[in-house]
């Protein structure tokens, strides 16, 4: 049985199996639930770089999650989070007409 990932204890059950048939397990002692090899991986940070250059651009997020090879809703997650730091305050000003 693999370790907790969380508390790195060794009381780990199989607890089932998830929507592709890869064997889900719990741990006792915290209350965890895992698979043992995800196949998700962490979005590097060059790879975020990559996808705000992308959305400069303005290509179709599903084409920028095709090129950089992430899920769409990840993608949708991302991007709604780099909306929601931006300022939402505009400042306009008026120019004056003529030279």
């Amino acid at each position: 049985m693999p370790a907790c990932p969380r508390c790195q204890s060794s009381h780990v059950v199989k607890n089932g199996k998830i929507h592709n048939g890869n064997q889900n397990h719990k741990c006792q002692d915290c209350g965890r639930q895992f698979v043992e090899n995800p196949r998700w991986r962490k979005v590097s940070d060059e790879t975020k770089a990559l996808i705000d250059k992308l959305l400069l651009e303005k290509l179709s997020l599903a084409g920028i999650a095709r090129v950089v090879e992430v899920s769409e809703f990840w993608l949708h997650g991302y991007v709604n989070a780099k909306y929601a730091q931006i300022g939402q305050k505009t400042t306009v000003t008026i120019k004056k007409a003529g030279r």
